[in-house]
């Protein structure tokens, strides 16, 4: 293989996992899961009573944000219970959004719910 598409290859492939990303991203109801985990860990059932969501939807939305990386999950008894898997760093890309949206007219708050450490980026990630 030619040095070229080697680096494209990789740079495909880096693009593939910023997508993957940027798609955990572009579901309402995936940012209002994001926003309660930055409250701190939820079970399938407490975000479902909190966003009036079907059990089997906000499952699916959560194994989404599992599979890009933005959700952790440990098993706490018979249920799972889910958290952020990288606060500061989802704190971080929240707020890019919300001043992007500002700069197009938008405006929207979307990083309310996380705290001082995540705000100031004091995880190791």
């Amino acid at each position: 293989m030619a040095i070229n598409q080697v680096d494209r290859t990789t740079e495909v492939d880096a693009l593939v996992a910023a997508a993957c990303l940027l798609h955990g991203l572009s579901d309402p109801n995936r940012l209002a899961i994001l926003q309660h985990l930055a409250l701190g860990e939820h079970r399938v059932v407490d975000l479902t009573d909190h966003l009036g969501l079907a059990q089997s939807t906000v499952s699916k939305h959560l194994a989404c944000l599992r599979d890009c990386g933005l959700v952790v999950s440990r098993p706490s008894g018979r249920a799972s219970m889910f958290s952020l898997a990288h606060p500061a760093a989802t704190a971080d890309i929240l707020r890019a959004a919300e001043r992007l949206l500002e700069a197009t007219g938008e405006a929207v708050v979307l990083s309310a719910n996380f705290g001082p450490a995540a705000l100031h980026g004091d995880e190791e990630w």
